[in-house]
């Protein structure tokens, strides 16, 4: 037999060459044979469009590029991989009592204990001891596939019973499991080789439980546990303690609910949630006019939160209660697509606050506030060009301007307007409901799926270019929306418990026409994958009103 014949192809991009290697050879030998800079650890790669794990052995011609902590998905395999030492550490320290990772805030994410414990200063720096001994132990982490009653039966060992009722409502005859040294466990996704590659870290008491920080994504070597932001945890928290209340905190709490036939109730219950906080805002905005002569309403969030029909809902609240609401939208005021800014990479930048027609805007603001009549425009996002309204815009006494759109909270955006004179809102998708209690479910993953939805239906974009877009839409909002978040004056949390289980059949036909040449295949297939966890639900009963209309269709809104 030709010798050859026990050799395969590989291209490395992070040294732009071809080698050949033997059959069954795994990424992490293969990195140990390549000389190329390493800032930081390599956690994991991705090999011929598809995330992958460094035991994986290759036994045919792969593309493959290595990636560190500095990239989006080994961010997330850092996170996973600390999760689960830290899953290690507080089952030995405190295994009569379960921690729970409630969800992610700044650079790290909040736990708490089902007793609602409060650990002493002595107790979480044996904590912090704990991890860091096993992170020095070097525990080897490894993935296989057992037979699904053999995987439920190592977690009732354990008491994961979030992991099994996971199982038990998407059977499955093997299931994969991860083990820490001899630990099991699952975490959705690629993780680091053995425990020693997440050194950094640091644990600390934040109100009912621990805030975990990780090393900053864009900037590794900062870790800080210092962090402000009180008004986003307030709403993480109310939202959790319901969804507690609803017996739904986990995916597999869900699809039981939903496998008993309870969807219907479920989601009446949701929307009405949304419709008491809504009328709750309207009545502070109401009281802010009342006591300051508040005449604007700014609206921010990030990138498919809802923005646009949570500002139509607030303008009903607002009509009931006697006010004239006038609604603008900032993505209106887009320049033409040919006068879009340019990001470092020479792409467009649509997140930048200079995409706004910025001097246009402000005129129309001061004219409104004159007493004008203003033409309005209107931008088409299929054209890339701005029309216009036929209809000029007046504000009468009683008007409430809703100004909405990613950059409202930026000073510089109104910088004409007395700050006393603003109400500001920040919305956001805060998914509460979690995989299991050690894995919790992005945000920015839950509006990446309204996102991809919604722009194949009404924008022109199938989901290889949202997808293509969505790391620059990521940049630009760390840089352009979450410092402002705080100078909220309330915040609202436009996630609905169900909504994954009804995305899931929309957006799987969409995510399965990105073809595996392309880059973006990657994050198509975690998503996919992702979405198999849960059991569906039709959108019948989903109200015309309903925020996730607008991502979804039926909307009794004019968008």
């Amino acid at each position: 037999m030709d010798k050859r014949e026990h050799f395969v192809e590989v291209r490395c991009l992070n040294v732009d060459k071809c080698l050949s290697v033997e059959f069954g050879t795994s990424l992490a030998e293969l990195l140990s044979d390549l000389e190329f800079e390493r800032a930081y650890p390599i956690l994991a790669a991705r090999v011929n469009n598809s995330y992958k794990d460094l035991s994986y052995k290759i036994y045919k011609p792969i593309t493959v590029e290595f990636f560190d902590v500095r990239h989006f998905e080994g961010y997330r395999v850092y996170q996973r991989t600390l999760s689960f030492v830290m899953q290690m550490a507080t089952l030995e320290l405190f295994p009569e009592d379960k921690l729970r990772i409630r969800h992610s805030l700044g650079s790290g994410f909040y736990a708490e204990f089902d007793s609602k414990q409060l650990l002493s200063d002595v107790e979480i720096e044996a904590l912090k001891r704990k991890m860091h001994e096993i992170v020095s132990q070097a525990l080897p982490i490894r993935r296989t596939k057992r037979p699904t009653e053999e995987v439920i039966a190592e977690y009732e060992k354990y008491d994961f019973d979030d992991r099994v009722e996971l199982l038990r409502t998407r059977p499955q005859l093997y299931s994969t499991i991860n083990y820490l040294g001899t630990m099991p466990g699952y975490f959705y996704g690629p993780l680091a080789p053995d425990s020693s590659y997440v050194d950094r870290f640091d644990v600390v008491r934040y109100y009912n439980g621990l805030y975990v920080a990780l090393p900053e994504r864009t900037n590794p070597e900062r870790v800080s546990a210092d962090i402000k932001l009180d008004k986003m945890f307030d709403i993480f928290h109310e939202y959790q303690q319901w969804i507690d209340i609803m017996g739904v905190p986990t995916v597999g709490d869900l699809n039981r609910r939903i496998v008993e036939g309870d969807s219907s109730e479920l989601i009446k219950i949701a929307e009405a949630f949304h419709e008491i906080k809504i009328s709750n805002i309207a009545s502070s905005i109401a009281k802010a006019n009342r006591e300051r002569g508040v005449r604007m309403t700014l609206i921010s969030g990030p990138s498919s939160s809802g923005k646009t029909t949570f500002s139509k809902r607030l303008g009903v609240q607002l009509r009931v209660r006697g006010y004239d609401p006038v609604l603008i939208a900032l993505d209106d005021y887009f320049v033409e697509r040919d006068k879009t800014p340019l990001d470092e990479s020479g792409k467009p930048d649509f997140e930048a606050l200079e995409a706004i027609d910025l001097a246009t805007l402000n005129d129309h603001l001061r004219r409104l506030s004159e007493g004008e009549s203003v033409e309005i425009p209107r931008y088409d996002f299929i054209s890339g060009k701005r029309q216009w309204h036929d209809k000029p815009l007046k504000l009468t006494d009683r008007s409430i301007l809703i100004l909405e759109g990613i950059h409202a909270l930026n000073p510089r955006l109104t910088p004409s307007v007395a700050d006393g004179l603003k109400f500001k809102i920040y919305i956001s998708c805060f998914t509460s409901v979690a995989m299991d209690n050690f894995s919790r479910i992005p945000t920015s993953d839950n509006r990446m799926l309204r996102r991809t939805i919604r722009d194949n239906a009404t924008r022109g974009n199938n989901a290889l270019r949202t997808l293509s877009m969505w790391p620059s839409v990521r940049h630009g909002e760390e840089k352009h929306i979450f410092p402002y978040q705080e100078n909220a004056d309330v915040m609202f949390n436009s996630s609905l418990f169900y909504e994954i289980s009804v995305l899931r059949a929309l957006a799987e036909p969409v995510l399965l026409e990105v073809p595996d040449t392309a880059e973006e295949y990657a994050e198509a297939k975690r998503m996919l994958k992702f979405l198999d966890n849960f059991v569906p639900i039709s959108p019948d009963e989903i109200p015309p009103t309903s925020l996730l209309r607008e991502f979804i269709g039926g909307s009794s809104f004019k968008y």
